[in-house]
Formats: C-alpha cells, sequence, structure tokens
C-alpha cells in the first residue's frame, strides 16, 4: 500500500489534524512560497507531532549546513530538493549527515526528462512533479515502469484519482498540498476523504 505525505504544514491545528489521521509523512517547506515556515515553527510543530510520522523538510537549493542543522536538532527527518541541488550537493549533503539524513529529489515532469539519469542517484527516493507547487497533473505516460528509485507521486492528486493513480503507477507514495486544502489552509475532511480513499 502506497505511503501518504501531506505536504505545507504550517500551523499546530495542521499537527493536530495530521495526529488524528496519521499520514506516513508531513512536510514543512523551507523555501519561499505561501507556506513557508520558520525553523521555530517547524521545531515546534515537530515537537507535537506522532513520533509514527516522519517529518520531511522542503528545500530549495538550501546551504547545506541549515539543512544539517534542521536534522540534527531533530525539526526534520528527510530532505526533499526541489532546486537546482545536482549530484555533487548530494553527495555532500549525505557526507555531512554521516550517510543518515534520507534524501527525496524532486523531478519536474515533462518530454524532456529522461528518469534513467537519476538510477544511480545517491537520492533515496524521487519525486514526480508537475512543478513547484503547480497543484496540477503532469502526463503519467512519462513515468517509467522499470525505475530504479522508489518514487514520491505528487501533483494534482486528490480523493478522485489517486486510488486510479496508485494502482496504475504503484508509487511508494503519493504527495498531496493543496488538494487537501480550502482557502489556503488544510481541511481536516478533505484530508480524511484522501486518506480513506487510499486505505480502502
Amino acid at each position: 500500500m502506497a505511503k501518504i505525505k501531506i505536504c505545507g504544514l504550517k500551523r499546530l491545528e495542521d499537527i493536530e489534524i495530521a495526529n488524528k489521521y496519521k499520514p506516513d509523512y508531513v512536510g514543512f517547506v523551507f523555501a519561499d512560497s505561501k507556506r513557508k515556515v520558520t525553523h521555530d515553527l517547524a521545531s515546534e510543530m515537530k515537537q507535537n507531532l506522532d513520533s509514527s510520522i516522519k517529518s520531511v523538510g522542503v528545500f530549495v537549493d538550501e546551504d547545506i549546513d541549515e539543512i544539517i542543522r534542521l536534522y540534527e536538532d531533530g525539526t526534520i527527518d528527510i530532505a526533499q530538493l526541489h532546486g537546482l541541488e545536482d549530484e555533487d550537493y548530494i553527495k555532500r549533503l549525505k557526507q555531512k549527515s554521516n550517510y543518515q539524513l534520507e534524501i527525496i529529489n524532486a523531478i519536474e515532469m515533462s518530454d524532456e526528462k529522461d528518469l534513467k539519469e537519476y538510477d544511480n542517484s545517491l537520492a533515496d527516493y524521487l519525486l514526480l512533479d508537475s512543478g513547484k507547487g503547480s497543484g496540477k497533473t503532469f502526463d503519467w505516460r512519462l513515468i517509467r515502469k522499470d525505475l530504479n528509485k522508489e518514487f514520491f507521486l505528487a501533483g494534482g492528486l486528490n480523493a478522485e484519482n489517486i486510488a486510479e493513480a496508485i494502482e496504475e503507477f504503484d508509487p511508494y507514495a503519493v504527495d498531496l498540498s493543496s488538494s487537501v486544502e480550502t482557502d489556503g489552509y488544510k481541511d481536516e475532511l478533505k484530508i480524511k476523504k484522501v486518506m480513506e480513499a487510499v486505505n480502502d
């Protein structure tokens, strides 16, 4: 069964919802975004998060030492990279964490993207998306059936299409953000419907 990540939590109320419905991962966005959170707020949210849920820090070309600081103080368990971070950057991030920090490398999917180039990446997972928080699906036919990496599927997923996506592509995890929001805030009912759709 696919794991579930709810991204872009920015309030303690969001943590209460997560603790109630138990997604496998929650995402804290540290990159410039309407969902951006401070180190202090993320730390407070993590302290209130159920210990069974892993926290993912979302970054765009962040200073490696800042990511390591958030990892070492326990604010994040995993780093998700959404910028121009190359394999050398990933290697340095791995080395600085003594190869303990798991890394999700986000890939903006298009006809030109050849996923084979990531087969030997040091990243632990890929995240296949239509763009940074676009909320739109990409052409799912671009997903290779023989991917070497476990992947998170993101972009435009909601309670109506998520079961189909999981059945067809068997992703390691599905990643949702804007589709479980109302007026820019996480919506408990929408999260409940997604959790039910995945777990049925």
